[in-house]
C-alpha cells in the first residue's frame, strides 16, 4: 500500500471494549506514516450477527479485520484459507479484503511462538497443560506443536472439542503424545507448563481455570487474557516462582504479525513495545 492511503481496519468480537488493538495499529501507522482507522464491531451491541457484520465489512471499505473470541472458528468457514496448517487449526483471526474470497489467516499460533520465544528463549516447553481447546486453544496448540512440544495434556467443557483438536494435531505432530483429562488439577501434575486458554480471568469472565495449589512443580505459565494483563492466574504464577507469559505478548506478536498482512509495511518492533509501554498498554 502507499502511505497516502487511510487503512481501514477493525475488530470483530465480543467484551473488547478494552481491546488494545486499536492501538496497536494506529502506532503502527504511525511508524509508517500511514493513518488506520480501527472500529470495534460488536454483534451483540450492534444488535446484528457475527454474518451480517462480516458480509457487511467489505462493502464498507474495510481492507481487513481481526477477529476474536467467540468467532474465530466461525470465520473460519468463511475464508479462503491458503496454508494448509491454518486449515488444520481450524480458526482465523486475521481476515484480508479485496480479492475474489476474503483471505483467512491465523496470527495467533505464530504470535504464541514468539511470545514463547521472548520469555523462555530454546528452553523446551516439556509436557504441558493446557485448559481450552476454543479458537486460541487450537492455535496455541499448533504453535506448541511448532515449538517441538513431545507431550500435551488437554482439558475443556466440551471433551468432543478437545478430541477434535487431538485429531487435527495428529497431522502435522503425529509423534506428540496427547492426553484429555477431566480434571484441570489432576492433569497439571508433572506438568512444565501450563496453559489457560479459556476466558476465564478477562474482564467479566473474573477467576482463575486451576487452583494455584495444582501448579507446584511447574516452571512456566502462559495466559491468553490479556485485559487485564496481571490475571488471578498469572499472579498466583508468580508468587510461586513461575516464569510468566502474558497474554499481552501474544497480543503483541500476533498484532505485529496481522499488520504486516494487513499493510505490507514493516515495523520496528522495539520502538512499537516502547510505545505502547508508553500509553500505558501494559499496566
Amino acid at each position: 500500500m502507499t502511505t497516502c492511503e487511510t487503512l481501514k481496519l477493525g475488530l470483530i468480537g465480543d467484551n473488547i471494549a478494552r481491546s488494545r488493538s486499536p492501538l496497536l495499529h494506529r502506532l503502527a501507522g504511525e511508524q509508517n506514516g500511514v493513518e488506520v482507522t480501527y472500529d470495534r464491531l460488536v454483534p451483540k451491541d450492534m444488535g446484528q450477527s457475527f454474518d451480517e457484520i462480516f458480509d457487511a465489512c467489505e462493502g464498507e471499505g474495510f481492507r481487513g479485520i481481526n477477529v476474536t473470541y467467540p468467532y474465530k472458528e466461525i470465520a473460519a468457514g468463511k475464508v479462503e484459507v491458503d496454508d494448509p496448517l491454518v486449515r488444520a487449526v481450524g480458526a482465523v483471526n486475521t481476515v484480508i479484503f479485496g480479492g475474489a474470497r476474503p483471505k483467512g489467516f491465523n496470527t495467533d499460533y505464530s504470535g504464541f511462538m514468539s511470545a514463547y520465544r521472548r520469555v523462555m528463549g530454546e528452553t523446551p516447553t516439556g509436557t504441558v497443560l493446557m485448559i481450552g481447546t476454543g479458537g486460541v486453544g487450537r492455535a496455541v496448540a499448533f504453535g506448541l506443536a511448532g515449538l517441538g512440544t513431545r507431550r500435551l495434556r488437554l482439558v475443556d467443557r466440551d471433551p468432543a472439542k478437545a478430541e477434535a483438536l487431538t485429531e487435527a494435531l495428529k497431522s502435522v505432530a503425529p509423534d506428540m503424545e496427547i492426553s484429555i483429562w477431566l480434571s484441570a488439577e489432576k492433569a497439571a501434575e508433572g506438568c512444565s507448563g501450563v496453559i489457560n486458554c479459556t476466558p476465564v480471568g478477562m474482564v467479566g469472565y473474573e477467576g482463575t481455570p486451576v487452583a494455584p495449589r495444582a501448579m507446584t512443580g511447574a516452571g512456566w505459565v502462559f495466559d491468553a487474557v490479556y485485559t487485564p494483563v496481571h490475571t488471578q492466574f498469572l499472579q498466583a504464577a508468580g508468587a510461586a516462582g513461575l516464569k510468566l507469559i502474558s497474554g499481552w505478548e501474544l497480543y503483541f506478536f500476533q498484532g505485529v504479525h496481522a499488520w504486516s498482512l494487513f499493510s505490507g509495511l514493516g515495523l520496528d518492533e522495539v520502538a512499537l513495545r516502547a510505545a505502547l509501554l508508553e500509553k500505558g498498554d501494559a499496566e
